[in-house]
């Protein structure tokens, strides 16, 4: 079963930037809808952005466009990152990767959580002074 490690969490102030990157190792599927998603406490979890990764077609949260940049990693097989930049106290959240191997991603679909069907375990980013 194909499983998902994430990396690069961890605390900054408001304003700073932090790289968040998704891997699955040991395997090498080259199509699939990889998202990212976040929950907070006492909130529901969102999509933040996805990518098609076939393609590279990218799609992001309203929340977070022009300061979250999903990408593909190219050196590795099935592994994308997000940059955050300008991050704000209200993004603090345990942030999720997701794949939906086999799919493509849509307008629609792509933050819907049952879209996938595997799941990294979360990485913690906290804004704060």
């Amino acid at each position: 079963q194909v499983q998902l490690v994430e990396s690069g969490g961890g605390s900054v102030v408001p304003g700073g930037r932090l790289k968040l990157s998704c891997v699955a190792p040991g395997d090498t599927f080259t199509s699939a809808c990889m998202g990212w998603f976040r929950q907070a406490p006492g909130k529901e979890r969102e999509g933040v952005a996805a990518i098609y990764i076939v393609i590279g077609l990218t799609y992001y949260a309203d929340f977070v466009k022009d300061r979250f940049t999903i990408t593909q990693d190219n050196t590795k097989s099935a592994a994308v990152d997000i940059q955050m930049n300008d991050l704000k106290p209200e993004d603090s959240a345990m942030y999720y990767c997701a794949a939906a191997v086999g799919s493509s991603c849509g307008p629609t679909v792509w933050k819907m959580e049952q879209w996938y069907n595997t799941w990294g375990k979360g990485v913690q980013v906290t804004v704060s002074t």
